[in-house]
């Protein structure tokens, strides 16, 4: 039961959206504008990570001017969840017909999910062409982080081109 539910809490989360109008296929190459985060080490592995997963879909990256511009930002929150475990011993009626009572202890887990929202803009236009994040629980472990990181990474832009 209890892993049941820190697998429930640690699910990865994704989400995307794009322009229903736009053709994809009138893109060849991509360049990075902005890639915010806190902390500094991860915006090379942003830029690596997003960068690796749209030169495999056939796109070429360019140091400026690509035909898709893209904004990344990655941020980390704390979010908490209670678990509550029930203690109950047998009343005046026995187990099976209830009347027992007993104790309930709620505790409190903190942990760190780790969001990186991309966005990809028509260089020339400016408008908006896809949006996605992903979202995953982070551990202590950089080395797992980074793993974790690359195979979100590659899920998140999985359905890019879209199926029109």
């Amino acid at each position: 039961m209890i892993l049941f539910l820190v697998a429930g809490s640690l699910a990865q989360e994704i989400k995307t959206d794009y322009d229903r109008n736009a053709h994809f296929s009138h893109y060849k190459t991509f360049s990075f504008e902005k890639v915010e985060t806190k902390d500094p080490l991860w915006v090379d592995r942003i830029t690596a990570a997003v960068g690796d997963t749209l030169t495999a879909k056939g796109l070429t990256q360019v140091a400026s001017s690509g035909d898709i511009a893209i904004i990344a930002i990655g941020m980390a929150t704390d979010r908490q969840t209670l678990d509550t475990f029930y203690d109950t011993y047998p009343g005046g009626w026995g187990w099976r017909w209830g009347s027992g009572y007993g104790d309930a202890t709620t505790t409190t887990e903190t942990y760190t999910v780790g969001t990186l929202v991309v966005d990809l803009f028509d260089r020339k236009t400016k408008a908006l062409l896809w949006r996605g994040s992903v979202s995953n629980t982070l551990s202590n472990s950089s080395t797992n982080n980074i793993k974790n990181f690359d195979k979100s990474v590659k899920k998140l832009f999985k359905g890019l081109p879209p199926k029109t």
